[in-house]
């Protein structure tokens, strides 16, 4: 079986217009549909769309899709209630382009926005991680929902940066950031004892 991003839009809208889905965000965790094998559509690690090679020119596509995408393990699907079809992702399905921030301390939140207008705040149920590149670069990460993360831009890391304090976190002092009264670690504090000596070693 054989379907396009027009088959897949044209099923969500049917969907859409015969319940509540509409309203928000389809329950794709609801559906179960058959596998109807991959679709060569891929989201890159900028967040770009593109389908057999070719970036999407209509953003409202774009979050069309972007509402019907789950993950199961590591394998990416866009799913309707009568199709499911894999399509690759390079990194993250999403990408956070602004971040605002409120309170302070322990009472801080950081609120995140995403080029397909989501929106999350960091918390238990939003948590931030952020992982070191083989060069030491940081690549900062924010889950949007149901496992599905945001790479976080580079002016919305230092941004995020910008808001962070020391904390001991594990039996280390650490350098992150508080949002949604939980603490996300981003590097060991270089001044700390454990990493002074570490570094001498």
């Amino acid at each position: 079986m054989t379907v396009s991003p027009s088959d897949i839009a044209d099923s969500l809208r049917a969907a859409k217009t015969q319940s509540d889905a509409g309203r928000g965000l389809p329950p794709v965790h609801l559906w179960n549909p058959p596998f109807c094998g991959d679709l060569d559509m891929e989201i890159a690690r900028d967040g770009t769309w593109r389908y057999l090679g070719s970036p999407f020119t209509r953003p409202e596509l774009v979050r069309l899709f972007s509402t019907i995408l789950k993950r199961e393990g590591d394998a990416y699907f866009l799913v309707t209630p009568a199709e499911k079809v894999g399509i690759r992702v390079v990194d993250v399905p999403f990408l956070a382009i602004d971040i605002e921030a409120s309170g302070q301390g322990r009472d801080q939140t950081l609120r995140f926005l995403t080029s397909v207008g989501d929106h999350a705040l960091a918390g238990p149920k939003h948590p931030i991680r952020v992982t070191l590149a083989e060069d030491g670069t940081p690549a900062p990460y924010v889950e949007i929902r149901a496992g599905l993360e945001a790479r976080i831009d580079r002016k919305s890391f230092y941004r995020m940066v910008d808001l962070g304090v020391v904390q001991p976190h594990r039996g280390a002092d650490w350098f992150g950031v508080w949002s949604g009264g939980a603490f996300f670690p981003i590097a060991p504090d270089p001044t700390s004892p454990e990493q002074a000596q570490g570094n001498s070693e």
